[in-house]
């Protein structure tokens, strides 16, 4: 298996004009983790909170609980800000609310204030998490392009049809984050095997591979006929007469995109304008050593 191109893999990266939290998000930490944060961002609120509240005496002091929500929504997800919603709730119920220190409400106005922040924390949580979602996607999608970008100037300055193969699965592998890997068959056998990430291609994934080549269609990992194979492939129109080509990508089925065709066939696409392009310099130069 190929190592990732320097060049690729810086594309994968943001670029500067990108969102500065995405480099520190914890999203990818486990949930513990993050249920943990969003409780001590909540616990610091409460003690400065409980500071301020013990020296002056400050109107809407619940507002500090709303800002560990918005943290926890854009760097720590949905379960996380909601998490910390309930518990600012509590603790200016618990700690600032007559009588202090339990959870009774003696005064029927605090009763609406405690009810008016949660329903306001719910809002900005909202808020916040969708903001983050449409960020991230954005930042992807700059991401993506840049790939696409270096891949079709790079593929088009290739002067071999290795090189080609190599790029391209490079090109894949920085799109998607995820092992994959090309197949190229003639007369039904394998000829080529190139990818990236480790992840050899078993027999079932072969047959899965030229299942899709017979019937043109996608064949999905863990779908039938291809419940054991971990890559999804697709087929390749090459140039007629030479191998054909599968392109397989093996995707976490739990991160899996939504539409993954959409860059696939892209690349898809640039490989055949390629080999064809490398096609003909070959037969050119043939027909000129003759």
């Amino acid at each position: 298996m190929a190592d990732i191109n320097p060049n690729l893999r810086q594309s994968t990266t943001p670029p500067p004009d990108a969102d500065p939290l995405v480099g520190s998000m914890l999203w990818e930490a486990p949930a513990a983790v993050r249920y943990l944060a969003s409780a001590a961002m909540t616990a610091i609120a409460t003690a400065l909170a409980v500071g301020i509240d013990s020296r002056v005496t400050i109107p809407n002091l619940s507002l500090v609980f709303v800002v560990p929500v918005v943290l926890a929504a854009v760097g720590l997800g949905l379960g996380p800000s909601l998490c910390s919603a309930v518990l600012g709730a509590l603790a200016y119920n618990f700690f600032l609310t007559e009588p202090r220190y339990t959870l009774v409400v003696d005064d029927p106005a605090n009763v609406w204030a405690i009810a008016l922040f949660f329903v306001v924390g719910l809002t900005v949580s909202g808020v916040a998490f969708t903001s983050r979602r449409r960020a991230d996607k954005a930042a992807l999608l700059r991401r993506q392009a840049a790939v696409l970008q270096d891949y079709s100037r790079e593929v088009a300055a290739a002067k071999n049809v290795k090189t080609i193969i190599s790029l391209t699965s490079q090109a894949l592998a920085a799109l998607f984050q995820v092992p994959v890997v090309l197949i190229f068959f003639m007369n039904g056998k394998v000829v080529s095997v190139d990818g990236v990430g480790g992840a050899e291609p078993r027999e079932v994934e072969i047959a899965s591979a030229r299942s899709s080549l017979a019937t043109g269609l996608v064949v999905s990992a863990g779908v039938y006929p291809a419940l054991e194979s971990r890559f999804d492939f697709w087929p390749v129109a090459t140039t007629a007469g030479g191998p054909r080509a599968a392109i397989g990508v093996s995707f976490n089925p739990d991160e899996r995109p939504s539409a993954p065709s959409t860059l696939v066939d892209i690349v898809a696409r640039l490989l055949v304008l390629a080999l064809d392009r490398q096609h003909f310099r070959d037969n050119r130069r043939h027909s000129a050593a003759n």
